[in-house]
């Protein structure tokens, strides 16, 4: 198969989401019990039959977390440039339909923007935009890549997908890892969230991660936004993909995010709730599933729950986050792409993670460039 479209066409929607609902108890035991779970292994232990095994799933999922990664704490920050954007998308605050001020960071504001978290001791940042490619196009980011570089040990982007050629470029540059969500695995669902602009054709987005791959980039994040399909066939087609790059593209590491759908300024209900029980559940199932994979919580979660987490298959967390452009020091009143409930700052989150006894890592690598 040349990309992931041609193996997700072998699978139907609806039968796959049957035969999650229709895993037993029996199933989700062995599952728990396997050393190395398979993707029907990941229905069980998504399946409602293993709510009775949350506590079995934690333990085990804490277990092969702190074998795998010890006791430690990735931490990285958005940076958001801009909130241009030409699409429409029904649940984001950027969509060409709201009525915002738009703003892109000139030269000298992502400096101030860089300096204020780079005191902060964050050497891991995520450079986000909205997906406008005459305003925040390729040249941005090259030019963004300048700037920081000398400052920070490793930068990520979330921004529009771009072609492979493109991808190449930024790497040179010294780009370490690419975000990119598909949203939801739903075609019909992701065409009615998102009708107009680039981001409206579905499987321009899903091949993303395979023109990643080709370019050779070093990690690729993937996930999908719980709230517009029901989350339990959103993360079995999200662990999907996962195998998928894994086999094909065997040389790139891989995150998985978990975000749920929060309010904004016009914002949309969730089609199906995911609630924390469900969250953790989710968590410790892709854990299970993939020892290796690097799992990140952000700050849409709120402060208990994310305390809670830390433990229990989460490998990597954003603190003190900002979701609009110069929202840390230019301009903090602007509106902001969702609504963040952790507003802990830096400093209490590391706290925490030490009475915790977890390291927050700031910076656990160097780029030979």
């Amino acid at each position: 198969m040349n990309n992931f479209k041609a193996h997700l066409n072998s699978y139907n929607w609806d039968e796959v989401l049957d035969s999650i609902f229709l895993k037993t108890e029996r199933e989700v035991e062995h599952a728990i019990a396997s050393p190395k779970p398979t993707l029907e292994d990941f229905k069980a232990l998504i399946s409602p039959s293993a709510k009775p095994y949350l506590e079995q799933m934690a333990a085990k999922s804490k277990a092969i977390t702190k074998k795998r990664f010890g006791n430690t704490m990735q931490m990285f920050a958005p940076m958001y440039l801009s909130n241009e954007c030409q699409n429409i998308c029904t649940y984001c605050g950027f969509s060409l339909t709201n009525k915002i001020p738009r703003r892109t960071l000139t030269d000298a504001e992502i400096l101030k923007e860089a300096q204020f978290l780079k005191d902060k001791g964050f050497q891991h940042i995520l450079l986000v935009t909205g997906e406008a490619n005459k305003t925040v196009g390729v040249d941005y980011f090259v030019n963004a890549i300048r700037l920081l570089k000398p400052h920070f040990a490793n930068i990520s982007i979330e921004v529009q997908p771009l072609d492979q050629d493109e991808y190449e470029l930024l790497i040179k540059e010294g780009l370490y890892a690419v975000l990119v969500y598909q949203e939801t695995y739903h075609e019909a669902t992701y065409k009615s969230h998102h009708p107009k602009g680039k981001k409206s054709n579905f499987d321009y987005r899903l091949e993303t991660p395979d023109r990643l791959g080709k370019a050779g980039i070093h990690k690729i994040g993937i996930g999908a936004l719980f709230g517009l399909e029901d989350w339990r066939a959103d993360s079995f087609f999200t662990a999907l993909h996962l195998k998928y790059l894994q086999k094909t593209y065997w040389k790139t590491k891989y995150s998985i995010s978990f975000p749920r759908l929060r309010p904004f300024s016009g914002g949309l209900e969730p089609k199906v709730a995911m609630e924390d029980a469900d969250l953790l559940q989710l968590i410790c199932a892709y854990r299970m599933l993939d020892e290796d994979v690097e799992l990140s919580i952000s700050t849409r979660e709120e402060e208990n729950f994310r305390n809670h987490i830390v433990h229990l298959g989460i490998t990597s967390m954003s603190a003190e986050s900002k979701t609009n452009p110069g929202g840390y020091v230019v301009e903090p009143q602007s509106l902001e792409q969702f609504e963040i409930s952790d507003e802990r700052s830096t400093e209490t989150i590391a706290r925490m993670l030490q009475e915790s006894n977890l390291e927050p890592i700031w910076k656990d690598w160097d780029q030979n460039w």
